[in-house]
């Protein structure tokens, strides 16, 4: 059996009520769930990721939430690897693990694995390292930038290690890092091999539905605390991650507060324009992969859909 076989995939666009089913489900079937979503990974990221409440993990038993301070870095590999202890830990219990979330790359690491990645060379990486410590980490940065602009691009200077990586690649293979991921980034990649025989789950609602759900869902944060939230975030002793900082609506209150600007109206309306976009990349992902199939959501008997296509 490998390492996910008798797992359960629900996923959805954001604001599409993924959690409130999964809670239901998990109680029904006797299952677990882990959070497929690279940002409730976040202490300190609650309100504005959605994060399952205290009143839902007391229901149904959360795995691979508030794993990381919200200063540090995770990428789909590091993930996976904690999905996989994770689901491992469920079935010692007697239980099965349910997949809930929305990160597309998680979503297609769990049913396709992850690329081929050229292999490492400790000694070289090593030495990449000392040079950073040495002459700066913008040194390292600028040096990617002549090989590999594309990784430079979307790399800051100070994650020296995924830096130190994109190098590795290049000086092992001749060939960028994103020359290797730019197929897998691709909605529609896997679609010719067979996926990991893991019944997946999207809820589908109308687009002008969940648009509508998304702004008052906006609404509902800003007025629960997410201000205070932000304010806690920004006291911390080191500045968010890259990773962290990429979470929907966080820079805009962060700007907000710090600087009056945009005015809180402002802010809103640019979070719910940014998450409908979001929410619009989702939908066109999870709608690319074959092996995900749609259960309309939003109608009474959705719950009982999702078992029929679990196959339960």
């Amino acid at each position: 059996m490998h390492d996910f076989a008798d797992a359960l995939i629900l996923t959805g666009p954001t604001a599409s009520g993924k959690t409130a089913i999964a809670v239901e489900l998990a109680e029904r079937i006797g299952a677990e769930v882990l959070a497929m979503d690279s940002m409730t990974l976040y202490r300190g990221l609650d309100i504005g990721t959605a994060k399952p409440t205290p009143a839902e993990q007391a229901c149904v038993r959360h795995h691979l939430i508030d794993l990381l301070d919200p200063w540090e870095s995770a990428n789909v590999a590091w993930w996976l690897d904690q999905a996989t202890k994770a689901c491992a830990d469920i079935r010692s219990r007697g239980k099965r693990p349910l997949f809930v979330g929305g990160t597309p790359f998680y979503l297609k690491a769990l049913l396709h694995g992850l690329f081929d990645a050229p292999p490492s060379d400790a000694i070289l990486r090593q030495q990449l390292e000392a040079e950073a410590a040495t002459l700066g980490n913008e040194h390292l940065h600028a040096k990617l930038a002549t090989v590999d602009a594309k990784s430079a691009a979307r790399l800051h200077p100070n994650d020296v290690r995924r830096v130190v990586r994109a190098l590795e690649v290049f000086h092992l293979t001749g060939a960028p890092l994103s020359a290797f991921q730019q197929t897998w980034d691709s909605p529609t990649f896997g679609n010719d091999s067979p996926a990991a025989a893991i019944p997946c789950v999207n809820l589908e609602w109308p687009r002008e539905v969940l648009y509508e759900r998304i702004n008052r869902r906006v609404e509902t944060m800003v007025a629960g605390g997410w201000l205070d939230e932000v304010r806690g975030l920004i006291e911390l002793s080191q500045p968010l991650s890259r990773e962290a900082s990429h979470a929907v609506g966080y820079a805009e209150l962060i700007a907000h507060v710090q600087h009056g600007r945009p005015t809180l109206a402002e802010a809103v309306a640019q979070i719910q324009q940014r998450t409908r976009q979001f929410a619009k990349r989702q939908m066109t992902w999870f709608r690319g992969l074959k092996a995900c199939h749609g259960v309309p959501a939003g109608e009474p008997e959705a719950a009982e859909r999702v078992l029929a296509a679990w196959g339960i």
